[in-house]
């Protein structure tokens, strides 16, 4: 498909030592009914042959960089350079099925106030099991991939876009601007986490997200990081929590669910302890304690710009006592 006929959007990939996958998901963008205006693959100085195995796809520009900046400081490189309305994240590791752009285009061209199109996304090619549909936020800053682990149920009635408190940008589609207008990804996160936080800035910037259960697509998760339970994925996941609550928890919300907040990551702590990472929520933790001048310091920014009251971020926190992963969203 020629440019001038392709959406206006463009695909950005992040990928880091991602060989064994990233052949499968530009193959599945080669399969989509509706093509973007660009692919953009951002490697983080992978050290296999991933730039070999994108070689084989002359449509995807290829951008190199010298280091590993982690994935919120190469997406908003890519970001950067792109021109299009629109800009679809997908990990290396989500393999789109055919109608997963169309199903995201679709949606946002009657969508004017939302900035963020969440994905379906499955364990398995045979979507028994939901990998992720959305990222929820409980009052207490606790935050979840909304779904994960749970049946799907394909009930015809369950296919209408659903408002969530963010999407994970696994498999996202951002409008640009919006993207723009709050900053992007916050490049001290590195990763982890800096989804939510992007979220909570555009919902107080006045945005919307919603899930598009019909985008679907096959997320390994967690495939070039160790899994969900890595020291790497338990270091930057618990390290950020802290800061996403900071930053962005407004006006009066902030000080009443400081308590609450300060006891969950004290319940945070002796989990991780008792599955063998207490070294690594510790040196989390308290990371995440020495940043916090900073994180203040971006907090008086975004306070000061947001479009919206307390009142409104409440409604879209899950203010259940014991919230269940299965216990909302589609199934």
């Amino acid at each position: 498909m020629s440019e001038s006929n392709a959406a206006d959007v463009t695909v950005v990939i992040v990928t880091w030592n991602a060989a064994d996958v990233i052949g499968l998901c530009l193959e599945a963008l080669q399969r989509q009914i509706v093509q973007p205006r660009q692919i953009l693959v951002v490697d983080n100085a992978s050290t296999d042959a991933t730039a070999a195995v994108v070689s084989r796809f002359p449509q995807v520009r290829w951008i190199a960089l010298s280091r590993n900046e982690g994935f919120a400081r190469a997406n908003n490189i890519a970001v950067a350079q792109c021109q299009t309305a629109w800009v679809a994240l997908l990990n290396p590791d989500a393999f789109a099925r055919p109608d997963w752009l169309a199903s995201l285009m679709s949606a946002a061209s009657n969508q004017p106030r939302v900035a963020a199109l969440g994905s379906l996304q499955l364990q398995d090619e045979g979507g028994g099991f939901i990998d992720g549909e959305g990222d929820a936020m409980h009052w207490s800053g606790l935050i979840w991939r909304r779904g994960h682990g749970c049946v799907l149920r394909n009930a015809t009635d369950q296919l209408a876009p659903e408002s969530v408190f963010s999407v994970c940008a696994a498999a996202a589609m951002y409008r640009r601007a919006a993207f723009e207008k709050v900053g992007g990804f916050d490049e001290d996160f590195f990763c982890y986490g800096e989804d939510v936080d992007l979220g909570f800035r555009l919902r107080l910037a006045g945005y919307d997200a919603v899930q598009i259960p019909t985008a679907r697509v096959v997320h390994l998760g967690s495939a070039l990081t160790g899994g969900r339970r890595s020291r790497f994925s338990v270091f930057y996941g618990q390290r950020n929590l802290l800061w996403i609550f900071v930053k962005n928890m407004p006006g009066w919300m902030f000080w009443v669910f400081l308590p609450l907040h300060v006891m969950m990551h004290l319940a945070q702590v002796a989990r991780f302890c008792v599955a063998g990472h207490c070294q690594t929520v510790a040196k989390a933790k308290l990371q995440s304690l020495g940043g916090l001048p900073k994180m203040w310091s971006k907090r008086r920014t975004i306070q000061a710009e947001r479009a919206v009251n307390p009142v409104q971020i409440w409604q879209t926190l899950d203010k259940r006592v014991f919230p269940r992963r299965c216990g909302t969203g589609m199934r």
